[in-house]
């Protein structure tokens, strides 16, 4: 994939970037090509071998009809949550590192949903967090909606989500994650 200066794309992990320059280094005597991408959210940088710029996962940020999509599964049900922490940690953690903003979606929405059933660990609290930057920067970033517009919209749709699937859960699943 060829990038542009200029250009926003998607990191995984990190958000929404800026390509701000290709540049030329040398690299054990071997001359590499670089994109340096400013992250949105902090403003660090991060270089990455233009070679390997699919492997990481770099993409274009989300299209407005992605996005429309994006909003639509937000306010969706989602499957059960696993009761063994350390196999949700995992699962959470390697969605969020996908770089997928369908995956991020579902990690917020199961997150939300464990928050109204008990006290989130502070791993859990961080992934949370990091959940919500994803989606927000990558709707934001794709010129579908202005932050002080969707934030209250993402936070009712998955809310509305979270109560959906409390309809179908049992009492002994909420013990379990006690």
């Amino acid at each position: 994939m060829e990038l542009s200066v200029g250009q926003k794309v998607a990191y995984p992990g990190q958000g929404v970037c800026i390509v701000e320059r290709v540049e030329q280094r040398i690299v054990a005597g071997t001359p590499m090509k670089f994109y340096l991408l400013r992250v949105v959210g902090d403003a660090s940088q991060i270089l990455v071998p233009v070679a390997n710029a699919d492997s990481v996962g770099l993409r274009p940020v989300i299209s407005q009809r992605q996005c429309r999509r994006l909003i639509n599964r937000l306010g969706e049900d989602f499957e059960g949550i696993s009761t063994d922490w350390k196999a949700r940690s995992r699962q959470f953690t390697e969605k969020l590192q996908s770089g997928d903003v369908f995956e991020a979606a579902d990690v917020l929405k199961k997150l939300t949903f464990l928050s109204h059933c008990k006290k989130l660990s502070f791993r859990e609290q961080t992934l949370l967090e990091k959940a919500k930057s994803l989606i927000l920067s990558e709707i934001v970033n794709s010129d579908f909606a202005e932050e002080e517009t969707i934030v209250p919209r993402i936070s009712e749709l998955v809310e509305t989500a979270c109560s959906k699937h409390a309809a179908t859960q049992t009492q002994e699943f909420a013990a379990a994650i006690h």
